[in-house]
């Protein structure tokens, strides 16, 4: 692992754009679409108490999961639109939660921390690995070898007592229903962070692992044969019954995982065949986009977001789709100009739906009215703020790997 300072892109540039009004968003034009971003990451941040010298957990009633799920959004912030300024609070956010053993189990949440918990605190570690984020504090590992520790976390309760495999819900007593339940975002998100392990190490330990999450995933019917991601199944009846509702984030988790593998595999059979399940996934994220004939290709959650039904967390899902898309078609040339095509459509919807507020930036939930609906909340802000600064990583360096992973230990030079 290389040691060195910071090679981090000067943000001078963006720091002369100003915010701009997210109704004016010019998806063609990457200014605009910085300006946009930098105003809804500042309404984004406005939800987090902490700062740069202090983490500090979201309120009530955002789950710990949801702060790992915001710095993992403002990592990608950061690297897609080369604004610096908020770095220093999202590396003290995310070091503060490395828990004793560097893996993202925090005894304060001893009894209440989940497999999928674990899972989104780890995306936003791997994503700092990816893109070579400032990690300042020289007495903890690396983002990498934080990212490892997780993983190892994670596979040592791989559950071989029911349904041949797979991760459950809970890891927790406390939480007993959920140590009953096998969920397809704790799985999907173990079978994605073994693929970006396998590609940014090369260690085929990893890409063994993604294979036997994914077939296990398959093999027990939450993911059926048109690539639809189901929510779960229960030991009690060793899996043979599926809980068939569907959420936009389990679909995105799965998709960049065959994304990934797609693009490390290093066969071509292998190739084609990762491509294919990603292009499949793709395809089945249709049912999260266009909830009235004239509203075509606007994201929504289909589960709860028309019958205004979403719960906090629910309210946040959609941003991940897209936080996953995007980063897929970074990967995966076949998919990319379709993703572009029906990210661009919802983020102008997102762009219409942020006019709320006193300063007329605040972002609502409903993409699909043409304005704000007057749904306001941290999970709004996330979800236009994931579409809208994904629609800059097909320009943005890919996910680094191998030895273009470097161990950065200060903000400057």
């Amino acid at each position: 692992m290389k040691f060195y300072k910071s090679v981090r892109p000067a943000a001078a540039a963006v720091a002369l754009i100003a915010p701009g009004i997210p109704k004016n968003l010019d998806v063609s034009s990457s200014p605009s679409i910085q300006s946009i971003a930098k105003t809804i990451a500042a309404g984004a941040m406005a939800y987090y108490p902490g700062d740069a010298t202090h983490f500090v957990d979201l309120p009530d009633p955002y789950y710990w999961w949801e702060t790992g799920a915001l710095f993992g959004a403002m990592v990608d912030y950061s690297h897609y639109t080369g604004d610096h300024s908020y770095d220093p609070t999202i590396a003290t956010a995310i070091l503060a939660q490395a828990g004793p053993s560097f893996d993202y189990m925090l005894p304060k949440h001893y009894g209440d921390e989940g497999n999928d918990d674990q899972a989104f605190w780890g995306f936003a570690v791997m994503a700092a690995a990816e893109s070579n984020f400032p990690q300042p504090n020289t007495t903890m590992p690396s983002w990498l070898d934080m990212s490892e520790n997780i993983w190892n976390s994670l596979a040592s309760r791989w559950d071989m007592s029911a349904c041949n495999g797979g991760m459950l819900w809970q890891i927790f007593a406390s939480n007993p229903n959920g140590l009953t339940y096998k969920n397809s975002v704790s799985n999907g998100g173990f079978f994605q962070l073994s693929a970006r392990l396998a590609r940014a190490t090369g260690n085929s330990t990893y890409a063994d692992w993604a294979t036997k999450v994914w077939d296990w995933s398959k093999g027990v019917g939450l993911l059926d044969g048109d690539y639809n991601v189901y929510d779960g199944t229960n030991i009690n009846d060793n899996c043979t019954t599926i809980n068939h509702q569907t959420f936009s984030y389990s679909q995105g988790i799965y998709l960049y995982g065959a994304a990934v593998m797609a693009n490390s595999s290093r066969t071509a059979d292998d190739q084609l065949s990762w491509t294919k399940h990603t292009e499949g996934l793709l395809k089945a994220s249709g049912s999260f986009f266009t909830p009235y004939p004239n509203a075509t290709d606007i994201m929504y959650e289909h589960a709860c977001e028309l019958g205004g039904t979403c719960n906090t967390d629910m309210r946040s899902f959609k941003g991940y789709l897209s936080r996953f898309m995007s980063r897929s078609a970074r990967l995966v040339p076949s998919i990319a100009q379709d993703v572009n095509t029906i990210l661009s459509m919802s983020a102008r919807g997102a762009g219409f739906a942020c006019t709320g507020g006193a300063s007329g930036t605040t972002c609502g939930q409903k993409w699909y009215m043409g304005g704000f609906d007057g749904t306001v909340g941290l999970g709004e802000e996330m979800c236009a703020l994931e579409t809208i600064h994904g629609l800059l990583a097909k320009d943005a360096t890919p996910p680094f790997k191998g030895d273009d992973i470097q161990t950065i230990r200060s903000f400057s030079s």
